[in-house]
């Protein structure tokens, strides 16, 4: 302790007594992690979270074995059309001039259409081979012909019916909505990765697209993977010119009613300033790209910062108000401080850094960018901002400026005091009782909390489908960008068939040409579980026997092919399987049977329906008991798999970064308090209220309806990072008045640790709060809750520091004395 004293006492020298040297060397620091700022790249989307998943390799297999390139699912652009009736002349004519529009277009690289216009056209005059003809066959036709061709098209083309909304009525030849296929030929294939990204060759394509088709007088939206990605994109920056802004300006409130200095809050600004750089400049110098999750960062930054910052402001006051010289007042505040700073930092580290556990990449990051953030809040709050607090208080000294507000937050005789010596007030009549009483309510609570649901999803990371209107009136940059893929995904499945319908794989692995192989796949398809669409006891399925059955109903040699090989006569051949295959790989259906078996015959796919009405989870569960029957290496996959394999991940993380977390801080608080005072239980009491506070924000996400997802995921790790920042200050406080040669000095020094201590908490929550609630303000689902919910557990942990420690503490002087 006496090296580390001297230690101490060096470094304090250096920053009040050689401040000019200290404040230089940040500044340099901060110009070279300024170099870094051009360096920071930006990713959104969900498709960053689902790489090394089982699931998502199984899927890019699937893709790059059996998907053709330039296939349809991925390189088409889809016209969303909306009206009293779509299928009048008028708005027939308006679909059909946006197609026009978008193949006069050349960069747009359409290679084909598809719209129930179109078919509406050719079915009045078969001879229209293009959109220009197809525009004046409509515009010369009667409403009589459109309605008689429109009921013939619904009776003969089963294409005609999948392109229009569910209340599509033949008779009255009406529709409320109806979809049009544009085909890009792009010179490579899209990413088929499941989830979305925010980079997507269609982006400029689709972007421009939306440009031609908006003078076309009708409504009809433009909606893709491209739109998907650049409103992933465009969310982000949003995002954070709305939080940051908004979190900046509730600060400076409470930095100002805190302060009441213009030169303090200039230098906390400053301090505050020099963080954002560092952090932003390290993720530029270390290609750590920006995403949705690291939105949550700068609130923190701005948060711990203010925390740091009050707590320094308010010690140095109280030493001044006791009539001590400003040098040595600031020497005081330092020395105290500096260690519970780094008791802190050291809590927070640990909290922030068991999130580099997770499996899931963006949560790494997110764990690792937090914790370098504040290592580096630690330093320039910790060292800067003493160093120009001496500076400034020198300066002021030699023009003899006066000094606003010395007065610290809390001081004896105040309101405040007297509210935060209520949980001394337990702690002197009946700290044990209350204890076990909470003890009670927080397994409770606890026991509540084992409810939480777990989700992962697109929808979580885009904006909702109708921006709230408190919105509108922001001026110019924050007015938020105008969003549609939310609202038109809503809309897809609320009114097409098709939009609601899911569908699984199942990627089989093995020697295909195994006598038992297709039999395998019909036993597969036996008694399907709940979530599989089943007819006749038998689920609804596509793969090679589909194509084998379907070609035999073409070709009559195959057809006997197929007999002489099938015994039991059920359609599917169980011997010489490898002479089905050159036949069928031979044959005009080549292309088809190669979306679900390859040329070598070692892999392939299995399409399931599912219930539209199922859940994530169930679909997932049963599509894995049915590729379980296969008498293959089978692996369930698909965005519905992939997705709920990330929310088990996402749960699994949650737990596993709280067990960290709890036994890192656990034993580096039993270290710190071992080489402080010569006592480890004191650490054990830091402990005891951020487990409340854990129990209660774990609760609150369940009653308040908030799962588990890709940030909150994070949050009970955050918690007792942030939150066992109150408790680590009155302990550490604590240790400071009190005595422990001392009979009965309990109380009383409980008492002073919450009169000094008490205010700069108080101020710290609430500028926390604030600083991190604005998120709910972010325009994405997953950032709201995140804000919501942390700023709620920095409020816990704020009370239970308050309410639990003293007596805690009252209980630990009993049993260690």
């Amino acid at each position: 302790m006496a090296d580390g004293s001297q230690s101490l006492d060096r470094v304090a020298t250096w920053v009040v007594e050689r401040s000019r040297t200290v404040v230089a060397a940040f500044l340099v620091v901060t110009v070279v992690f300024a170099l870094g700022l051009g360096a920071v790249s930006t990713e959104a989307g969900t498709s960053q979270f689902t790489q090394a998943t089982p699931a998502q390799e199984a899927f890019d297999a699937v893709t790059e074995n059996f998907e053709p390139a330039f296939s349809s699912g991925n390189e088409t652009t889809q016209l969303v059309q909306r009206g009293r009736n779509v299928l009048t002349k008028a708005e027939l004519l308006a679909m059909l001039r946006a197609i026009d529009r978008l193949e006069r277009e050349e960069s747009l690289r359409v290679a084909s259409t598809g719209s129930a216009a179109g078919t509406v056209a050719t079915t009045i005059d078969p001879t229209a081979r293009t959109t220009e003809d197809e525009i004046d066959v409509i515009e010369n036709a009667t409403a009589a012909e459109i309605r008689a061709a429109v009921r013939t098209a619904a009776a003969t083309d089963p294409a005609f019916r999948s392109r229009l909304s569910d209340d599509f009525n033949p008779r009255s030849a009406s529709a409320s909505a109806t979809i049009a296929v544009v085909t890009h030929e792009l010179p490579v294939s899209t990413d088929a990765s499941s989830g979305a990204s925010e980079t997507d060759p269609l982006q400029p394509i689709q972007v421009r697209a939306r440009t031609a088709v908006a003078p076309v007088d009708a409504a009809i939206t433009v909606f893709g993977s491209g739109i998907v990605a650049e409103e992933f994109s465009t969310v982000v920056g949003d995002s954070l010119l709305l939080v940051v802004p908004a979190a900046l300006a509730l600060i400076l409130l409470f930095l100002v009613l805190s302060f009441r200095d213009p030169i303090d809050l200039l230098l906390s600004v400053l301090a505050l300033a020099m963080a954002l750089v560092w952090t932003f400049g390290f993720m530029g110098l270390a290609s750590v790209p920006f995403t949705q999750l690291l939105i949550a960062v700068p609130p923190l930054i701005l948060a711990v910062g203010i925390d740091f910052g009050i707590h320094t402001i308010n010690r140095y006051r109280e030493e001044r108000v006791a009539g001590v010289d400003a040098a040595r007042a600031l020497r005081t505040a330092f020395e105290q401080l500096l260690m519970a700073f780094a008791i802190v930092t050291g809590t927070t580290v640990v909290g922030f850094s068991a999130n580099l556990t997770s499996a899931l990449a963006p949560i790494r990051d997110f764990g690792l960018v937090a914790a370098v953030s504040i290592v580096f809040t630690f330093l320039i709050f910790g060292l800067f901002l003493p160093a120009l607090k001496a500076l400034a208080d020198r300066a002021r000294e030699r023009r003899s400026l006066p000094a606003f507000s010395d007065e610290p937050l809390g001081q004896e005789g105040s309101r405040l005091a007297r509210v935060l010596t209520g949980g001394v007030a337990i702690a002197k009549r009946q700290p044990v009782a209350f204890l076990l009483v909470l003890a009670v309510v927080s397994t409770g609570v606890a026991a509540y909390a084992t409810g939480v649901d777990t989700s992962f999803s697109d929808e979580d990371f885009l904006p909702p489908a109708e921006t709230p209107a408190v919105y509108d009136s922001l001026p110019e940059p924050f007015a938020p960008s105008e969003y549609t893929v939310t609202g038109t995904i809503d809309f897809l499945e609320e009114n097409f068939d098709f939009a609601a319908e899911d569908r699984v794989t199942i990627y089989v692995e093995g020697p295909l040409e195994q006598d038992f192989a297709l039999e395998s796949f019909q036993r597969a398809q036996r008694d399907p579980p709940d979530a599989i669409v089943a007819a006749n006891r038998t689920a609804q399925t596509e793969s090679v026997v589909t194509v084998i059955r379907q070609y035999a109903d073409q070709s009559n040699s195959f057809a006997r092919l197929v007999a002489r090989n099938d015994p039991d006569a059920d359609g599917v051949p169980e011997d010489n399987l490898a002479t089905v295959y050159d036949a069928l790989l031979t044959s005009p259906v080549r292309d088809r049977a190669l979306r679900y078996i390859t040329d070598d015959r070692r892999s392939a796919r299995v399409v399931y329906t599912t219930e539209a009405d199922a859940a994530q989870s169930d679909v997932t569960a049963d599509a894995r008991r049915v590729a379980d029957r296969y008498r293959f290496e089978a692996t369930a996959t698909g965005e519905t798999v992939v997705f709920q394999s990330i929310s088990d991940i996402i749960f699994r993380s949650a737990i596993q970064s709280l067990a960290v977390a709890l036994l890192l801080t656990a034993l580096f608080l039993l270290a710190v308090y071992k080489l402080l005072v010569d006592d480890a239980t004191l650490g054990l009491v830091n402990l005891v209220p951020i487990l409340v506070a854990v129990t209660f924000i774990a609760g609150s996400m369940r009653l308040f309806g908030v799962p588990f997802n890709a940030l909150t995921a994070t949050i009970l790790s955050i918690t007792i990072g942030l939150g066992i920042d109150y408790s680590a200050h009155i302990v550490h406080r604590f240790t400071d008045e009190y005595d422990p040669s001392g009979q009965g000095d309990v109380i009383p020094a409980l008492e002073r640790t919450v009169r000094g201590t008490g205010g700069a908490v108080t101020g710290s929550m609430l500028t926390t709060t604030s600083g991190i609630g604005v998120l709910v303000l972010a325009f994405t689902p997953v950032l709201g809750q995140f804000g919501l919910i942390t700023a709620l557990s920095v409020f816990y942990s704020y009370v239970a520091a308050m309410l639990v420690t003293p007596s805690v503490v009252v209980v630990w002087a009993r049993l260690t004395g």
